[in-house]
């Protein structure tokens, strides 16, 4: 099991990202979670076995809906939780 979190950069924001993201995770069996910030970014939280988790960031940077425009993906690895059962949105 691995944990990243994610802060997404560019038009992220009123385009179905999260939504987009929570359907990929849920393909991909990644749990955690998505959330909009307030400067106009999307920060993700997720866990996963490795290989799963690069898929969905290589989804989530390619931009995972037809109006979303990632210009950048900021990655930081975290010590592995265990602490979600599902993705969630809020």
């Amino acid at each position: 099991m691995e944990r990243n979190h994610l802060i997404v950069h560019g038009r992220v924001q009123g385009v179905g990202f999260r939504a987009s993201a929570k359907q990929i995770a849920d393909q991909l069996d990644i749990t955690g979670w998505a959330k909009n910030k307030p400067d106009g970014t999307v920060e993700i939280d997720a866990e996963g076995e490795g290989r799963q988790l690069k898929q969905f960031i290589d989804k989530i940077n390619e931009g995972p809906t037809p109006f979303a425009k990632v210009e950048a993906l900021d990655i930081t690895e975290k010590e592995v939780t265990n602490s979600y059962d599902s993705f969630r949105t809020t």
